[in-house]
C-alpha cells in the first residue's frame, strides 16, 4: 500500500478517532477548569508549584497526565495505525508497534509544538492573568518530547486496564 492509501485508512479509523477525541478533551479540561475557577493554579495537579530553572514547568503533574494522552497517545495510536496499513501484508511485531507509535508521538509532539511555539509568539494573554500566556513557553519543549517517548506506553496501559475490567465484569453463564 502506498503512503497516500495509508494516510487515508489512518484517517478513516474509528480507533484514531477514538483517541485523538479523547485526548483532546482530556487536554481542554484543566484549560475548562482554569476558566471556570479564573485562577491558573489547579491545587489537585500543580506540583511541584513551582517551576524548576526553565525546563520544569509549576503543573509538572498535570502535564504529564494530559500529554501523555494528547498529544502523546494520540499520535503513538495513528503511528500504529499508519504502519499497519502501510504494512498491509505483514503483521506487526512487538518491535515494529513500539518503533511506529514512537515516530507518530513524536511527529505528533512536534507538529503541536510548532502551534504552541506559533500561538506563544502572537502573546496571547489570559484574561484572568495578564502575566500568563494562553500557549506553553518553549522552554517546556524538551520535557513534551520526554514525556511523547512515554506515552507509547499508555495505549498499552489503557487497553490492560480495559481487560482488566471487563474481565471481571462479564456476566456469569449459568445452565
Amino acid at each position: 500500500m502506498n503512503t497516500k492509501s495509508a494516510i487515508v485508512a489512518t484517517g478513516k479509523s474509528k480507533r484514531f478517532w477514538t483517541w485523538t477525541i479523547t485526548g483532546i478533551i482530556i487536554y481542554l479540561i484543566p484549560a475548562a477548569i482554569r476558566y471556570a475557577t479564573g485562577s491558573i493554579v489547579i491545587p489537585v495537579l500543580n506540583w511541584p508549584g513551582y517551576w524548576i530553572d526553565h525546563f520544569i514547568p509549576g503543573n509538572l503533574l498535570e502535564k504529564i497526565l494530559v500529554n501523555m494522552f494528547f498529544p502523546g497517545a494520540t499520535g503513538a495510536i495513528a503511528g500504529e495505525i499508519f504502519t499497519e496499513h502501510y504494512h498491509q501484508k505483514q503483521p506487526l511485531t512487538l518491535k515494529n508497534k513500539y518503533i511506529s507509535r514512537l515516530a507518530g508521538a513524536i511527529l505528533s509532539v512536534t507538529a503541536w509544538s510548532l502551534f504552541q511555539y506559533w500561538g506563544y509568539q502572537l502573546a496571547i494573554y489570559m484574561p484572568f492573568s495578564p502575566s500568563s500566556n494562553l500557549f506553553e513557553s518553549y522552554y517546556v519543549f524538551p520535557i513534551n518530547y520526554i514525556i511523547a517517548a512515554c506515552s507509547i506506553f499508555t495505549p498499552t496501559i489503557i487497553y490492560t486496564i480495559k481487560n482488566l475490567i471487563t474481565q471481571n465484569h462479564q456476566p456469569s453463564k449459568t445452565l
